[in-house]
């Protein structure tokens, strides 16, 4: 069984800039810009945000839900006060903030294209 670690998540855009500049304003993550890229750590991963130009053969991101990859997850502590801060910032709840089990309570947010993103906050002591 081969030993993997997380390396990155890849997205792309046709607006990199601003979708790195929505994951730095509402998500808190650092814009990292090197030659010709621009990526942003979040949450310790690196996100990295490639272009989408007309007639690249890229196609229109789906409505979800749909097959594949469905969303990413971060974690968060006292995600009321978060969805409350980003709420105020304009950001489209899919699910607001609702305990889905004992210790952990969950919301949905549409990010940029439509990329859905789970906020989540885990009581320690039900783990």
């Amino acid at each position: 069984m081969p030993t993997v670690t997380w390396d990155h998540v890849h997205l792309r855009s046709p607006d990199p800039e601003a979708t790195a500049a929505w994951l730095e304003d509402i998500l808190g993550g650092e814009i990292v810009r090197a030659p010709g890229r621009i990526d942003v750590k979040l949450g310790g991963a690196n996100v990295f945000i490639a272009p989408v130009t007309a007639g690249d053969g890229v196609k229109a991101p789906p409505v979800t839900p749909y097959q594949g990859l469905d969303h990413f997850g971060l974690t968060v502590k006292d995600i009321d006060a978060v969805a409350g801060e980003i709420k105020a910032k304009g950001v489209e709840f899919t699910k607001e903030p609702t305990t889905i089990r004992p210790g952990v309570r969950i919301c949905f947010i549409r990010g940029p294209q439509g990329i859905s993103i789970e906020l989540l906050e885990r009581d320690k002591k039900y783990t």
